[in-house]
């Protein structure tokens, strides 16, 4: 494994941990994992093993301020809709490979493939061959009120606390950088995108932060196949947000795996294979390699396709 830094902008470098596997790789995999996640994430390692053994190179993306790359990344932290540093990278990795290249995001690593995706529109086929995104939070909105409820309060003590301590180490390296009188004052997730990301990326408010980085609302802008795979029984996503969106009836390039259990990232097996989800994923994306634009051929393992 190779540690890479991409300087992605004046004083702000990104992480990617590096494999490649024996031989000429049939295509490159860069995998983008969730909040307050890592390269070495049970779902990134997994992926990252199971398609360096069917040949693909893989790129493990970390993003701003994560991986212990505070001190590398310049005066802001990371956000769900953050796109610029995976285009960058992305990119990069492209022009120096060749070959397919696809995007994998896990929750809000999801988030932001599908949003780059959709950013991007017709240009996207330039570099991109397919994406694939995972329980993934597609109006954040929403995601953060479910969030709130009191089953979630695991979930949402997590997150924050680990939210709450990269504010602090950020702090350390830049004095006076955040107002750290304000952390008590964060109760929720929502509170504290209120108080620090809003207010970091110049969003002004949560509800606009929200409303403005779901990836949503550009599904319908998305030009490159597109497979997205949401449990039913997510706690965090309410499956409705799916259900109802229209882009997934409009738009030909989606196809939705809808699963009846899985929870949040948990979409594991009792009967082989038990990691379905990764051999999935990679039977997807090798039916774009092949050459399957549309994949409408591809036949899940589990779930069935929603429209």
């Amino acid at each position: 494994m190779r540690d890479r830094y991409y300087a992605v902008e004046p004083g702000v470098e990104i992480l990617v941990h590096e494999q490649q596997p024996q031989g000429t790789p049939r295509g490159q995999i860069v995998l983008v994992h969730g909040l307050e996640g890592g390269s070495d994430s049970g779902y990134m390692r997994s992926l990252a093993q199971a398609a360096l053994e069917r040949g693909f190179g893989v790129h493990r993306f970390h993003m701003r301020s994560c991986g212990g790359t505070e001190s590398r990344s310049g005066n802001v932290l990371y956000h769900s809709g953050q796109t610029g540093d995976l285009k960058f990278v992305t990119c990069t990795i492209a022009e120096e490979r060749g070959g397919s290249l696809f995007l994998t995001g896990f929750s809000l690593g999801g988030n932001v493939v599908l949003k780059l995706a959709g950013e991007l529109g017709e240009d996207a086929a330039t570099w991109i061959a397919g994406v694939c995104a995972v329980s993934t939070p597609i109006d954040l909105g929403i995601c953060a009120r479910s969030l709130e409820k009191p089953s979630n309060f695991l979930y949402e003590n997590r997150f924050l606390g680990r939210l709450k301590d990269r504010i602090r180490r950020k702090a350390a390296l830049m004095p006076g950088l955040f107002c750290l009188e304000d952390l008590p004052r964060a109760k929720t997730v929502r509170d504290f995108d209120d108080l620090f990301t809003a207010r970091c990326f110049g969003f002004g408010t949560a509800e606009h932060y929200y409303e403005s980085q779901s990836s949503g609302q550009y599904l319908e802008r998305i030009r490159i196949p597109a497979l997205l795979v949401q449990a039913k029984d997510d706690p965090l996503i309410p499956f409705e947000i799916y259900n109802n969106h229209p882009a997934f009836r409009r738009n030909p390039n989606l196809r939705l795996l809808a699963i009846e259990h899985g929870g949040h990232l948990g979409f594991l097996s009792w009967i082989k294979p038990r990691f379905w989800l990764d051999e999935t994923i990679l039977e997807f994306l090798e039916s774009l390699e092949s050459g399957n634009k549309r994949a409408g051929e591809f036949v899940p393992l589990r779930g069935e396709f929603a429209r």
